[in-house]
């Protein structure tokens, strides 16, 4: 539900969900939690504020792809524990010799 707030006049119930309808179809991907309508004469300035969209992080492990290690059995589980994590080379800026 998008809370609305309508600043400097009125507007019909059918304006504001036609503004509302407008709000969430130019921005896909967000979530409009809140919209402000300004009317100024004949135009109406709107200003939108967003929400945060909860999201799961799913990975790769152990050549499954999966959100949590609930579902895995005893066997996965210990796949996952004795799993090798790869990290970035440390800097090695300082090995580097330049000769004119």
């Amino acid at each position: 539900m998008v809370k609305v707030n309508v600043k400097n006049g009125t507007l019909a119930q059918k304006e504001i969900d036609a503004y509302v309808q407008y709000a969430i179809e130019a921005n896909p991907g967000k979530l409009v939690t809140e919209l402000d309508i300004d009317i100024d004469g004949d135009f109406a300035n709107l200003t939108y504020h967003f929400g945060e969209i909860p999201f799961d992080r799913i990975r790769r492990i152990t050549g499954y792809l999966v959100g949590t290690l609930d579902r895995f059995n005893n066997a996965k589980k210990a796949e996952v524990e004795d799993r090798v994590k790869h990290s970035i080379a440390p800097d090695v800026e300082d090995d580097i010799y330049v000769t004119a």
